[in-house]
């Protein structure tokens, strides 16, 4: 059976598309089947793994209005054992075209969609937008879990009450199983004092939620600011193929590793 983790947070720009391609990346490289499904309308893991937006046709768009199944838009990648589905601007709309077609448990259709392909993978990775909308709310109905990444910045705490919410709100109604399987400090800087302290915050009230190498409970794995990890992207190229020596590429190759060990 594969897992499947939604990566998600209603604000933008706290490293949720780079811990989605990364960690699908790292795991992939750890010789496991990985999907990952871009659920942004931005598309940018699907740019981030070297797809331009023309050079396919279908997307995670048409599985949404039932115009195609999973399996017919998925992507080989660099990666022998790492697959996307791509997303494409066109995804924006589907919240207005579901609500219009008053389509039915139109929260659980990415779940009832990934039936199709989930024993082909031991992982699936979903990208969620940063909005708690009908898109959101889909990967988290599908997932077994969710990785909730925090930029060391200033209001990195603020909205998560929200996102908390909207967990347990998902919990009780459409997905009972969903569990946080993790914070993700992202975007760390050891020289910026507010980096420590947003740090030391996440650590007095979600240590037990922290990723930690199992062998090294007290080492709690961080994602550094790092010229390299934010020059990938443009690269088309996962940190690991991009610069494997990089303290980015450490981090989520840790990350990976804590998620293997469960």
């Amino acid at each position: 059976m594969s897992e499947i983790i939604a990566i998600a947070n209603q604000k933008g720009g706290v490293g949720k598309t780079t811990t989605a391609v990364n960690l699908a990346a790292s795991l992939a490289v750890a010789e496991k089947r990985v999907l990952l499904i871009d659920t942004d309308p931005q598309a940018n893991a699907t740019t981030g793994l070297g797809f331009s937006r023309s050079s396919y046709e279908f997307n995670i768009y048409h599985v949404f209005i039932g115009r195609k199944k999973i399996s017919q838009i998925i992507l080989k990648t660099s990666l022998d054992t790492l697959d996307i589905a791509p997303s494409n601007i066109g995804l924006v709309g589907v919240e207005k075209e579901l609500h219009d077609n008053n389509a039915k448990n139109r929260e659980l259709i990415l779940k009832e969609k990934i039936q199709e392909i989930k024993d082909q993978y031991d992982y699936i990775i979903i990208d969620s937008p940063p909005a708690l909308g009908t898109i959101t709310v889909n990967a988290l109905g599908a997932a077994n879990s969710v990785i909730i990444p925090i930029q060391c910045e200033f209001y990195a705490l603020e909205g998560l009450a929200q996102l908390l919410n909207t967990v347990k709100v998902i919990k009780k109604t459409i997905n009972p199983k969903l569990q946080i399987k993790g914070f993700l400090p992202t975007m760390y800087s050891s020289q910026n004092n507010l980096s420590k302290q947003v740090f030391a915050d996440l650590k007095q009230h979600f240590s037990n939620k922290l990723f930690t190498l199992k062998e090294q409970d007290s080492n709690f794995i961080v994602i550094p600011r790092n010229v390299k990890l934010a020059e990938s992207p443009s690269f088309g190229k996962p940190i690991i193929l991009y610069d494997v020596m990089s303290a980015g590429s450490d981090a989520y190759q840790n990350l990976a590793k804590s998620v293997l060990a469960g």
